[in-house]
Order: structure tokens, then C-alpha cells, then sequence
């Protein structure tokens, strides 16, 4: 039985493993920051051979006011495909227990928080696909504003109060602006680090060739600066439509199958050789 589930898991991997090549070169890792689990967000559960998972993953989504309908209907069928892909479903069999708990959340002000899809069990295309039709078929929402400190705080609170027990704690949060509600988004991030929670962040720039103010912004080093923290933590922009759905599959293998990838010097812009980002400009 074990050599079947190896092989399994090596045919998996072979299938995989062009997909993630790819990923080394338009993924942009942070540093792994250190970090001490907090006591204060412990678990409290009994244990069940059950709830054991590979990851535990929130998706957060943002549904801001300058989301537009047409961004909304893009970004949702790009979650659906991912979800439903052979390369998602590939990594997941490719982990140790083969399956993971996944919720999807979409996001706006403070304590703007509407759970699309909650805690559900992934293990195969029937389990996916179930889950991708929850978010396919919920209506479209828009919110005015954009706390990203909140939306980290509230998935952290989910991972933390849900009934499985994952070996790694991951927050895919994406958006399109700065955190501008709720307070300090670096304050907030590393709080939510220190419960042992990995933050990957998906900064969309689909207006960044028509509006100045979000060219003006560089999101992308927002979000490396700002808002991703945690080992192994990375942010992959999304600079057109077309683009999108490709990116969140490529963003949720790297989060399913653990990669952490080097930084060669050929594709990465350290943040030493660029100006910081004033974090806080928008609190």
C-alpha cells in the first residue's frame, strides 16, 4: 500500500512539476520572518485523526468599491477554474495527507466580512468541485472600503476556531488598494505572524496601464513591504484580466505543495535595491 501511494505521489509530482518551474519565475518571496506561535492564539480542541489536513486555507478576497462588476466576475470564474484545475488537485495528492480544509471569504471595511464558502474538506474533483460551485453561485457584493488589517485579522480568527488540525496555516489574501481602515497593516501582520500563520498576498494591477493613481502606487511592492509575512511568504501580481486565472491556479499550487522558492538575482528586485514603502501612508 505504501509503495502505491508513493508512486502516486511521484507520478503527481512529475505532473506538477513543470507548472511550478514556472512559478520561480514570476513568484516574488519574501524574506521568512521569525517568528513565536502565540499562546494567546492556541487552539483549544480535541483531538480527531479526521481533521487532520496537509493545510488549513483562507482565501480573502477583496470586494472593494473599486472592484468593478466586470473585476468581480473575473476574479471569481478565476478562483472556480483554479480550484477545479488538474494542477490544484495534483498538489493536494502530492501532500502527506492528501487533502486539505479551505474556506473562501470575500472582504472590505472593517468587520466587512461575508464567509462565500466555509471550512469544507478537499481531497478530490467531486470535494473541489462542490466547493467551487458555492462561490460560482453566490450573488456579487461591493463594499466602500479597504481594511486589509481587519480582513488578516478575521482569517486568522477563522483558522484559529475551525475544527481541523493542518501542518501548515496559510492567508491568501488579494486586493487591488492599501489597506485604508482599521489601523496599522504592518501592526496587524505581524500579530497575525506570530500566531504561526503564512500571509501570500495577490496584488491585482489589472488598472495599473489606465490609472495613474494605482501605477503611481507599485502595489506589488505594497504587498511585499506591507502585507505578506510569514516563512516562506510570497506575492504574485495580477497585471491583466487575461492573466488572472492563470495566477491564482500557479499562487494556489505553490500554497498546496509547500514550495519555497530562492530568489535568483536574474528575476527578483531585493527591497534594498528599490525604496521602501512608507506602510503606514494610507492607515
Amino acid at each position: 500500500m505504501r509503495l502505491e501511494k508513493t508512486r502516486h505521489c511521484a507520478h503527481n509530482i512529475g505532473r506538477i512539476l513543470p507548472f511550478l518551474c514556472v512559478a520561480f519565475a514570476l513568484a516574488m518571496p519574501a524574506q521568512a520572518r521569525d517568528y513565536i506561535p502565540s499562546k494567546l492564539f492556541a487552539k483549544q480542541y480535541t483531538y480527531n485523526p479526521a481533521n487532520e489536513v496537509d493545510v488549513e486555507l483562507v482565501l480573502a478576497v477583496d470586494i472593494s468599491q473599486s472592484m468593478d462588476t466586470e473585476e468581480q466576475e473575473i476574479q471569481r470564474a478565476g478562483y472556480v477554474s483554479a480550484l477545479t484545475s488538474q494542477e490544484f488537485l495534483d498538489a493536494i495528492q502530492v501532500g502527506p495527507i492528501g487533502k486539505i480544509a479551505i474556506t473562501y471569504m470575500e472582504w472590505g471595511g472593517v468587520d466587512e466580512h461575508f464567509v462565500v464558502a466555509d471550512w469544507t474538506i478537499v481531497q478530490d474533483a467531486t470535494s473541489a468541485s462542490h466547493f467551487a460551485s458555492k462561490i460560482s453561485e453566490a450573488p456579487l457584493r461591493q463594499v466602500q472600503r479597504t481594511s486589509i488589517a481587519s480582513a488578516l485579522e478575521k482569517s486568522v480568527w477563522m483558522v484559529q476556531h475551525n475544527e481541523y488540525q493542518g501542518l501548515r496555516q496559510v492567508i491568501d489574501i488579494s486586493g487591488d488598494g492599501p489597506n485604508n481602515q482599521g489601523g496599522s497593516v504592518t501592526e496587524m501582520r505581524d500579530r497575525m505572524v506570530q500566531a504561526g500563520v503564512t500571509i501570500n498576498g495577490l496584488p491585482l494591477m489589472m488598472k495599473s496601464n489606465k490609472n495613474t493613481w494605482q501605477a503611481m502606487l507599485n502595489l506589488d511592492h505594497y504587498y511585499e513591504d506591507c502585507v505578506i509575512g510569514g516563512p516562506g511568504s510570497f506575492a504574485i501580481p495580477v497585471r491583466s484580466k487575461e492573466g488572472f486565472a492563470d495566477a491564482i491556479r500557479m499562487k494556489l499550487v505553490m500554497e498546496i505543495a509547500g514550495i519555497s522558492m530562492p530568489e535568483p538575482d536574474n528575476y527578483f528586485q531585493k527591497v534594498a535595491m528599490r525604496e521602501p514603502v512608507r506602510c503606514n501612508l494610507f492607515d
